[in-house]
């Protein structure tokens, strides 16, 4: 009944966004109207998804961020962070952030949101301040935002393994832009031993000790469902929110995520 929304919502998504919302109507509701939404306001993110791009490509060279074959005995999905240690500019930030929503586009169309929740390891080890001062302020805050508010995905628990010092600043900067009840579920590790209480040991990739396979060969794998998807991400590109048809005063930037620029400079030892 909303002018402005997409009318080619398919079940798949549907059925995640009500499991994700708890089968509150009025909750999936919001969300898909920010869903849809966030492809008008943040083009940076939903614009030109297409794994074959040369930037795209180059995204999975250096960022490992596959969700795991598998369950959890307590039915939550676990997707897995890390990436390896190289020079990057901060142009190229935005682009990993669109992968890993592709990534989470396709896991809405396949239903591969864990019913449960899902888990989301982060290993810090090559975190470096040179490398977080890379990171634009205000896209984190645009991805941080468009994750929780258009999403439907439950997150029972983020673990992040590694730590060193700089990971104290990160959250820091993090912590106005995440929700509190999600702050309080984030759990720090000074290796992976302690992790395996949480995930069991045999779910997680190779290097750490599982058997779900190798970084490499699980970024491999959805590097091609993401290429099998190309044709359907091309075809979303004008499925979005209409804010000329939206009922009341259109949407922008600005109502979403606030003024830009309102950042001080970060110091970062």
């Amino acid at each position: 009944m909303q002018p402005h929304l997409p009318k080619d919502m398919d079940d798949a998504r549907l059925r995640t966004f009500l499991r994700g919302c708890k089968f509150s109507l009025e909750k999936v509701k919001k969300k898909l109207d920010m869903y849809y939404t966030m492809r008008n306001a943040v083009p940076e993110f939903f614009a030109n998804r297409d794994i074959n791009r040369p930037e795209l490509k180059r995204v999975l060279d250096y960022v490992r961020m596959p969700t795991l074959p598998g369950l959890t005995p307590n039915g939550r999905r676990v997707t897995f962070l890390t990436a390896i240690d190289c020079d990057f500019e901060s142009t190229q930030v935005p682009d990993a952030m669109k992968v890993g929503l592709m990534i989470g586009d396709v896991r809405l169309l396949e239903e591969q949101v864990g019913i449960a929740g899902d888990i989301y390891v982060l290993d810090a080890a090559v975190a470096t301040a040179a490398h977080f001062a890379k990171f634009p302020p205000t896209t984190i805050k645009k991805f941080l935002i468009a994750v929780q508010e258009a999403y439907p995905v439950k997150v029972k628990e983020v673990h992040v393994i590694n730590v060193n010092p700089v990971v104290d600043t990160i959250m820091n900067f993090v912590k106005p832009f995440v929700k509190e009840k999600i702050r309080s579920r984030i759990h720090f590790h000074s290796n992976v031993e302690s992790l395996y209480k949480h995930v069991p040991k045999d779910m997680l990739p190779n290097e750490y000790g599982g058997k779900a396979g190798t970084l490499v060969e699980l970024n491999e794998q959805w590097a091609e469902k993401l290429k099998e998807y190309t044709p359907w991400f091309k075809a979303q590109e004008e499925s979005k929110a209409n804010e000329s048809l939206r009922p009341g005063s259109p949407k922008t930037a600005d109502d979403l995520f606030g003024m830009e620029g309102t950042f001080r400079q970060l110091s970062i030892d």
